[in-house]
């Protein structure tokens, strides 16, 4: 039921949905042209970043070399507002506007950092670089390589009332199977039909209890109706490294993890690798299913509001006494993410930072820990379409209540 109840949460700014009145739907246009210091309104005292041209990277991640866009203090809270690549990528035809619109979007309901990315001459190569576009980094004061960032995810709000789910050659689970649509030469954002990829176009409405839900239209007119539950894809640190990053594997300092349990509510702590820890943020979905099995899932525009706290090594409490990898929680569990190219290698990963986490965590015995885990622990599959694979243990936290200080 938590994802249920943390859905009004993160998306109750929003009035409607529905495209056929998408007039009633309040679109969460840009705050400020920069990063900024928000003095009044809904976000009063929230440092803001947009996406813009001046604070996006287009298929990388930051490294170590990254020039911040803000530097905040720990205990600081920041709303990023992200743009989703989907809808502005080569085999979209890298048009926003058009290729919305297409799709019976009017202007004013299409971001207008969508249409500007799109129309600029920023470089993409779609063939070599990741989708994603990245937002950031901002730096935290004080953050050194040993120390944990800490990330509480207090929002994730749609900016827009739609969004879109696609397939593509060579990508997904059943790659060679789907897409079933043939690749022609000459393919390129001036003829993206030549790709043969799939993007199906999903609008969000509100249902007759009020909640939103994502829409998908079939052939016989009836459509699928499926609940909503926004979080960011990726979420991370700088890499230690000068060689670029790409935005597509997820690794030991974040970056593109898709775990659907990281919406409103949930807690994620990252390793710092360097100075100013340079965190970062996009690829924001408004649902996904464990395995995101076609290639992406409910990919959308959000406005996520995000606080950071630095945790110190040997002075503050850290979760499992130290963190090498990303670690979560939510309200009901501890979650272990286990990342490699191999799908039961990242398994093995998932398990072994579960007993290690319930080790140094609670004190008990790895034997027990093992058996624990098997007996009452979902291990679920993040994702299978990232490269790099990824499962996550989900450990319940109300089965450790002994455990608790008195």
């Amino acid at each position: 039921m938590l994802k249920f109840k943390l859905l009004s949460l993160a998306i109750m700014t929003a009035t409607s949905v529905n495209l056929t009145h998408a007039e009633d739907f309040k679109v969460l246009k840009q705050i400020s042209e920069t990063p900024t210091l928000i003095k009044n309104g809904t976000y009063k005292n929230n440092y803001y970043v947009p996406s813009t041209l001046n604070t996006i990277t287009w298929g990388y991640l930051p490294n170590k070399n990254s020039k911040p866009v803000l530097n905040v203090a720990s205990g600081s809270v920041v709303t990023f507002d992200t743009v989703s690549h989907e809808g502005l990528l080569e085999d979209q035809g890298r048009d926003a506007e058009k290729f919305f619109k297409s799709k019976g979007v009017k202007s004013e309901f299409i971001l207008d950092e969508a249409k500007t990315i799109t129309q600029s001459k920023l470089n993409h190569d779609f063939h070599k670089d990741g989708p994603h576009i990245v937002t950031g980094p901002i730096a935290i004061d004080g953050a050194e390589p040993g120390d944990i960032l800490k990330v509480e995810v207090i929002k994730v709000e749609p900016r827009v009332p739609y969004g879109v789910i696609s397939n593509r050659h060579g990508k997904g689970a059943l790659v060679g199977e789907f897409p079933k649509k043939q690749v022609l030469e000459n393919a390129s954002a001036a003829h993206p039909e030549r790709f043969g990829n799939v993007s199906i176009f999903t609008p969000i409405e509100k249902n007759t209890n009020g909640e939103y839900e994502g829409v998908l239209k079939t052939e016989s007119g009836k459509s699928i109706r499926f609940p909503l539950y926004p979080f960011m894809g990726i979420m991370g640190v700088a890499a230690n490294t000068s060689e670029p990053v790409h935005s597509v594997p997820p690794a030991m300092y974040g970056g593109n993890i898709d775990i659907n349990e990281l919406g409103a509510g949930s807690t994620a702590y990252y390793p710092v690798q360097v100075p100013g820890a340079l965190f970062y943020t996009g690829d924001s979905h408004f649902a996904q299913g464990d395995g995101e099995v076609a290639l992406t899932a409910l990919e959308a525009s959000a406005r996520a509001t995000l606080k950071f706290t630095l945790l110190k090594t040997g002075k503050d409490k850290i979760p499992g006494k130290e963190i090498v990898q990303p670690l979560a929680e939510n309200a009901e569990f501890w979650i272990t993410p286990g990342l490699d190219e191999d799908l039961d290698e990242a398994m093995r990963k998932s398990t072994r930072e579960a007993i290690r986490f319930l080790n140094k965590e609670y004190g008990i015995d790895e034997a027990t820990a093992y058996a624990y885990l098997s007996a009452a622990t979902d291990f679920e599959v993040s994702q299978v379409v990232d490269k790099t694979k990824g499962i996550h243990a989900k450990i319940r936290k109300a089965d450790f209540k002994e455990f608790e200080a008195k």
